[in-house]
């Protein structure tokens, strides 16, 4: 598929072109559903339907809705391709992530002839049905309100403002997985997620700030005292970290909360990277 930018877009004469709305987000994903069903990559989860056997029970089982209601605790939502374009923006990104769990590329089976009733598979590779599922889902969620993107792990997460992406993408100096790696992917995931409130956004930015705190000890060793101390104070003072009378609590929380987060995560990187250069220096 061709995917680059056209002439009134590209030069901002498209007042459409930048964000779309949830209608035309369940329209645009009600075809690439349709193109990974049409092409077997719901055969392992949905079964088929075959001239001989029948209908062929899927990992899902017999009674897909059913079992829709039971990991999604909500009706209405199957057939998709009949009910999504009536989705709420909940139902919506429940069922990205259901289907991300179940999805798998065909890769080995048998062409059934008789009265051309189609392949049935027996070998899937879910990861590589995962892979293919949330590159064509992302093209799409990219523009939906301010930006949104399918992880990995099958989680919806809100795009990082336009910029900063990269701190996302950059990996941490090999410093203490479990510790630090892995407490910053914690700390990422619990600020990114769809619909995170701003309690989840205030523990994240905390989990960023304990990570420079068990840092300190390496930290004072490679930048000067009273730098080190600022590092602090803005968690100490914004109510971040300690409650007292003296904390600053008038303030707009969404906006702050964001530029505190990048300024940690920014700072741990940094910190890290001025860490390991001294490391080796001393080897």
């Amino acid at each position: 598929m061709v995917n680059r930018r056209y002439y009134s877009t590209r030069t901002g004469k498209n007042p459409d072109a930048v964000r779309f709305d949830l209608s035309m987000l369940c329209r645009l994903f009600r075809d690439i559903y349709l193109e990974f069903r049409t092409n077997d990559y719901f055969q392992e989860a949905f079964g088929y339907e075959c001239v001989d056997q029948g209908e062929v029970a899927g990992k899902l089982g017999n009674d897909i809705e059913a079992q829709f209601f039971r990991i999604l605790r909500k009706l209405n939502l199957w057939q998709i391709q009949d009910k999504c374009v009536n989705y709420s923006e909940d139902d919506f990104f429940d069922v990205i992530e259901l289907l991300y769990d179940w999805i798998s590329k065909p890769i080995d089976g048998f062409h059934h002839t008789h009265a051309n009733c189609g392949w049935h598979y027996h070998t899937f590779d879910k990861k590589a049905g995962q892979k293919e599922f949330r590159d064509k889902i992302n093209d799409i969620l990219c523009d939906y309100k301010d930006g949104y993107e399918l992880s990995e792990k099958g989680e919806i997460l809100e795009r990082p403002e336009q910029g900063l992406d990269l701190l996302f993408e950059a990996n941490l100096p090999t410093c203490d997985p479990e510790n630090v790696e892995k407490k910053v992917e914690e700390a990422i995931l619990k600020f990114r997620r769809y619909r995170s409130s701003l309690n989840d956004r205030r523990d994240a930015i905390r989990d960023l700030v304990d990570v420079l705190e068990f840092l300190r000890a390496k930290i004072k060793k490679v930048i000067t005292s009273n730098d080190e101390s600022d590092l602090f104070n803005i968690a100490n003072n914004f109510g971040i970290r300690h409650h007292n009378e003296r904390q600053k609590t008038d303030f707009d929380q969404a906006i702050w909360y964001s530029w505190m987060f990048y300024y940690y995560l920014a700072t741990i990187h940094a910190c890290l990277r001025l860490i390991e250069k001294a490391e080796a220096k001393n080897l």
